[in-house]
C-alpha cells in the first residue's frame, strides 16, 4: 500500500519508545461494515472485489508484452466467484442482509488479511506489538449473524458499534465522519518519490522497464499523476501511492 505502509511504519517507530504493546481499532470496519463499498451502489454492483473495481487501469501499468500474457481479469473473476460460493445465506436473511453477507465475506477473507499482515510487519519491524481486539474470532462470529439493518444502524457505517460506544466515548468521537488512514501528504515526500521514479524510468537498462509500461509511467509523472486518478483500496490511494508501488516493483526486479 506504499505510503500507507510507510506512514504506519513511522507511527510505530515513534510510539515504541513509550510503549511496547498497544491496542488498535483495526478490523472494526471489516467486522461492523465501515467501508464505503458497503454502501456505494457502483461497488456493490461491480461484479468484482468492491475495493478494486478499476482493474483495466491497473493492468495498463504493466509492460504491454507482459500484460498480454497475464489474464488478470480472468484470475480475479475466478477468485471472486470462488469466494462467493463459500457464503452461506440463512433462510431468515433479508435480501439486503444476504447481499451484505457476500461483501462482508470478501472483506473479511481478502481485504482484512492485507491489513493484518501490514500491521504486523510495520509494528514488529520496530519491535512493537499491535493487538487487534476487534479481530477476536468470537466477536467476528457473533457480529457475522447480526442483520445488516442493525449493523448499519441509522444508515451509518459501523452504526451499531457507534451506538454501543455512546456510553464509553464522547460524541465528537462516536459521531465523527469516517476518514481513511492518514497518508503521507507532505509535498516533499511526493516530490522525492517522483524524482526517484523519474530517474529510474529514464534509465533504459533499468530492470523495471521489463515489468512496467514505461511510456504510461512517464505520462503519469509528466502530468503529476492526473492521468491516473482512480482510487485504489476504496481510499484515496493515487499519485504518491502509484509512484511508491512502481518503486517497489523496481526492487522486485
Amino acid at each position: 500500500m506504499a505510503d500507507i505502509d510507510s506512514s504506519l511504519l513511522l507511527f510505530c517507530k515513534n510510539v515504541k519508545p513509550e510503549q511496547t504493546v498497544a491496542l488498535t481499532g483495526e478490523c472494526a470496519d471489516e467486522i461492523f461494515g465501515g467501508y464505503p463499498w458497503f454502501f456505494r451502489e457502483d461497488a456493490l454492483n461491480s461484479g468484482t472485489f468492491p475495493w478494486s473495481i478499476a482493474i483495466s487501469e491497473r493492468q495498463t501499468l504493466l509492460h504491454p508484452t507482459l500484460s498480454k500474457k497475464i489474464a488478470l481479469k480472468d484470475y480475479i473473476d475466478f477468485r471472486y466467484h470462488e469466494s462467493l460460493e463459500e457464503v452461506e445465506i440463512l433462510d431468515v436473511d433479508s435480501k439486503e442482509t444476504a447481499e451484505k453477507r457476500k461483501i462482508s465475506h470478501l472483506t473479511l477473507h481478502w481485504f482484512m488479511q492485507t491489513l493484518l499482515d501490514r500491521s504486523d510487519r510495520m509494528a514488529m519491524y520496530n519491535g512493537f506489538e499491535l493487538r487487534v481486539p476487534f479481530c477476536d474470532y468470537r466477536l467476528a462470529e457473533y457480529v457475522w449473524n447480526i442483520p445488516w439493518e442493525m449493523k448499519a444502524l441509522n444508515g451509518r457505517e459501523k452504526g451499531l458499534l457507534r451506538y454501543i460506544c455512546r456510553d464509553f466515548l464522547p460524541s465528537e468521537i462516536v459521531d465523527r465522519k469516517k476518514s481513511p488512514y492518514p497518508k503521507t501528504h507532505n509535498p516533499t515526500y511526493l516530490s522525492k518519490v517522483k524524482a526517484m521514479l523519474t530517474d529510474i524510468m529514464h534509465c533504459p537498462s533499468a530492470p523495471i522497464n521489463d515489468l512496467l509500461n514505461r511510456d504510461y509511467i512517464l505520462e503519469i509523472l509528466d502530468t503529476n499523476g492526473s492521468s491516473f486518478s482512480r482510487p485504489w483500496f476504496g481510499q484515496l490511494m493515487t499519485r504518491s501511492s502509484t509512484y511508491g508501488l512502481s518503486l517497489s516493483s523496481k526492487y522486485v526486479a
